[in-house]
């Protein structure tokens, strides 16, 4: 759920702010700012998709030259920049640049997502934030937003994120934007490391409906502004941070299924007894992924079978025999045989706005958890009315 946020959940240092630049046909906010007093410890990860758009590739060799650090980074909703060729290059370059001379800092301490006009900074402000939350919305049905914080040595150590994404959901990352900025201080490298980690258990543990963008981007900033030391690897401090900053992760990612297109309802997959982690995330992705699943679970149908024979293709060998399946809390299968149950009860279950899932092969003691959620004909309705 999106959580309000008040100006002392805010991490000290960091300015945002969002205006409309014309992208979007009604005239409402589509350009956002996020940028620290000081250079941030900065680290990302980008669409998998081997289309990739010119924003994309800009950012990844600013990080690459500023060896992870930045100072803002621009973001608009409504122009991929994709495919465009020199032309899209150079004006995400033009971009770059009249934000980083408005701001004052080197052109390598910028990465953007979006095309020129840069908004007017406001001092640091719940309102403003929660403009930007919304400034980088397109089919979502609301913004999405999350908070954290841990004491560290005598001081609170604050983390706030926004994200979109509705559509095109799928590892690893879709048609998503995400950004955390924290006053926490960590070097780079381990936050670039601590970002892959927990990237894995919620950004890149959701899909919506299979697709893969050419655009999106996990972003974390931490300017240090807290006043704490350096965050150490392996240390409890450390433990802390990460832990942190999955919640306000898990969180976004949430909201992003929560908010598929056309979704009614959250389907929450844990595969248990798994071998591997790899393994029980291969299965639960499987399963997430298929048409047939998502589409009973839109229509309150206890089908185990289409589970069970998701799981069967997902490339994971596995002893059949063994397998049980909980839906919504109903055993429907124990050791690879169907159960009797009352279908008229289990099917009311399975319209909550969250349902769970589990599958248990009985093969081991590894586990993982995967997010999606339902196919519905208002999906169908909106990206079959969808023009670019």
């Amino acid at each position: 759920m999106q959580q309000a946020l008040s100006e002392a959940a805010l991490p000290r240092g960091f300015r945002f702010a969002a205006t409309a630049c014309g992208l979007k046909k009604t005239g409402a906010l589509d350009l956002a700012i996020l940028s620290s007093d000081v250079p941030a410890s900065a680290a990302a990860v980008f669409t998998q998709n081997l289309v990739v758009a010119a924003p994309v590739l800009i950012s990844k060799e600013h990080l690459r030259i500023s060896k992870g650090r930045m100072r803002a980074v621009v973001v608009n909703a409504g122009n991929a920049n994709c495919a465009t060729g020199e032309a899209g290059h150079t004006a995400a370059l033009r971009m770059v640049e009249e934000a980083a001379k408005r701001l004052g800092c080197p052109l390598q301490e910028k990465i953007l997502r979006a095309l020129p006009v840069v908004a007017r900074f406001r001092r640091p402000s719940a309102r403003s934030f929660a403009e930007t939350s919304l400034a980088i919305c397109t089919t979502d049905t609301r913004p999405k937003t999350a908070a954290a914080s841990f004491k560290m040595a005598g001081k609170r150590i604050h983390f706030v994120g926004c994200a979109k994404g509705a559509g095109m959901i799928h590892p690893n990352m879709a048609t998503m934007l995400a950004f955390v900025t924290t006053d926490a201080a960590i070097a780079p490298s381990l936050l670039q490391k601590t970002l892959r980690e927990v990237a894995g258990r919620t950004f890149n543990a959701i899909s919506v409906d299979g697709d893969t963008s050419t655009n999106d981007t996990l972003l974390v900033l931490a300017n240090g502004e807290a006043g704490a030391p350096s965050i150490k690897a392996g240390t409890s401090a450390h433990r802390a941070f990460a832990a942190a900053l999955e919640d306000v992760c898990r969180s976004l990612a949430l909201q992003i299924v929560a908010d598929g297109e056309g979704a009614q309802r959250v389907i929450e997959i844990e595969v248990r007894g798994a071998k591997t982690e790899a393994a029980a995330k291969r299965i639960a992705e499987t399963i997430a992924t298929s048409p047939l699943v998502k589409t009973a679970f839109a229509g309150g149908d206890p089908n185990w079978g289409r589970i069970f024979a998701a799981a069967g293709r997902s490339g994971v060998k596995f002893d059949t025999a063994l397998v049980d399946i909980k839906m919504a809390g109903i055993p429907v299968l124990r050791r690879g045989r169907p159960l009797e149950f009352n279908e008229r009860a289990a099917s009311n279950k399975l319209l909550a706005e969250h349902v769970p899932l589990v599958v248990d092969l009985h093969a081991g003691k590894a586990k993982a958890r995967y997010w999606t959620c339902d196919f519905t004909a208002e999906y169908v309705r909106i990206n079959a009315s969808y023009r670019t």
